[in-house]
């Protein structure tokens, strides 16, 4: 068993990544503003393209380097990628005159979050499961929250930061923790358990298994990510709503995200994770119907549909993760990594694909995220479908 120090640090790191994570969309209208970055919709959106493919890249080079140097130097190496791209992000301000040259900064910043993502997320929720391989789905799930907890501050943070002038002090002080987390655990062994994960899978059938799990997680990626990184931008160009406004709408959202996965785990007994797993799909369709058709003066009931999306997004990718390592455990690592990087290339097509929709097919927000509640719709087919021929014990 880890010691107790080890477990916390694992976890505490989970809330920085999400922090880290959310800091870019958290501060789209920094990004956005005239009087900032002066980045056009696609511009912004094309930012994350790099995270999107870096994150894929790190899930999968991780998966493969995990038996030659460990999981503890994988993560340490998302880290550093990570302080990194906080370091840059504070280094594009003094650019902004340049509007090329800050933008390419921004390019890199977000390349190396990518990539600090894509190496650390897997190896922490390899390193969970490992941690507490009787309870996998809660110990994932506790996991995923705190990252959730991290997600839901950082637009909190970025509203705080903005509102005494200095949105910088975010990524500054995500640098500080990132820097203390990387001290932190260089002294621990984090020394990961054998696998002992139930449930087996023959050997002929893995592939198809993993493909469905991770069509899953990709569908999924596109629905969270037409949620967080297009919340801010929603609220405040079809809404008319302040930048405040715009900010609790994405607290909502990612307060909502964590605030699921706790109630989910806690509900465990009395509401089975595998009919979690179903229902929650069918929240995310609704959330988006509702987006599509709410009054475009009503801003705060765009924030109450923002807080029931994050609700239906809780659970999904955790319970994907865990039913997935359990199900394909004689790859655990490799599952995790391997359904991180589809997850990111759903990530990618969102946070690059709004864009092009809106200024080269001309549609607005509204539809987009009408549109989105058919892929939606796939992801509770798909749930349903993988629950019912499998040997995941929910």
């Amino acid at each position: 068993m880890a010691r107790r120090h080890e477990i916390i640090t694992v976890y505490a790191a989970g809330v920085v990544q999400g922090v880290g994570l959310v800091t870019f969309p958290a501060a789209s209208a920094v990004f956005t503003s005239s009087a900032q970055y002066g980045l056009t919709n696609t511009e912004y959106g094309t930012m994350f393209v790099p995270q999107a493919v870096m994150a894929i890249v790190a899930s999968l080079l991780g998966a493969g380097l995990r038996s030659r140097l460990g999981t503890k130097r994988i993560y340490l190496l998302g880290l550093v990628a990570n302080l990194l791209a906080m370091s840059l992000l504070v280094g594009s301000r003094f650019a902004m005159s340049e509007h090329s040259l800050a933008y390419a900064i921004l390019l890199v910043a977000t390349s190396c979050m990518g990539a600090g993502f894509g190496f650390t997320v897997p190896a922490l929720n390899t390193l969970a499961a490992a941690f507490f391989p009787g309870t996998v789905d809660k110990a994932v799930l506790a996991l995923n929250a705190l990252l959730g907890l991290g997600t839901a501050l950082a637009p909190v943070f970025v509203a705080l930061f903005v509102g005494i002038g200095i949105w910088w002090g975010l990524p500054v002080l995500v640098g500080l923790l990132l820097f203390g987390l990387l001290v932190l655990s260089a002294r621990e062994s984090l020394n990961e358990a054998e696998s002992s994960h139930v449930g087996r899978i023959q050997e002929g059938k893995f592939l198809m298994r993993f493909w469905m799990f991770a069509t899953f997680v990709l569908l999924y990626g596109v629905c969270e990510t037409v949620n967080g990184n297009w919340a801010s931008l929603y609220l405040t160009k079809n809404f008319e709503a302040s930048p405040a406004m715009a900010s609790l709408a994405l607290t909502m959202f990612w307060s909502m995200v964590t605030a699921g996965r706790v109630l989910f785990a806690a509900l465990e007994k009395w509401f089975p994770q595998r009919l979690v797993w179903r229902s929650l799909p069918f929240v995310v369709t609704a959330a988006f119907i509702t987006a599509a058709w709410v009054p475009k003066n009503n801003s705060a009931l765009g924030v109450v549909m923002f807080a029931f999306a994050g609700l239906g997004c809780s659970a999904l990718l955790p319970l994907a993760i865990s039913f997935g390592q359990k199900e394909l455990a004689t790859m655990t690592a490799s599952v995790a990594g391997g359904l991180i990087a589809f997850y990111q290339i759903g990530y990618g097509i969102a946070a690059f694909g709004v864009g092009p929709l809106q200024s080269w097919a001309g549609l607005d927000l509204s539809t987009i995220y009408g549109g989105t509640a058919m892929i939606a719709c796939a992801m509770a087919a798909l749930s349903f479908f993988i629950t019912s021929k499998s040997a995941v014990r929910a």
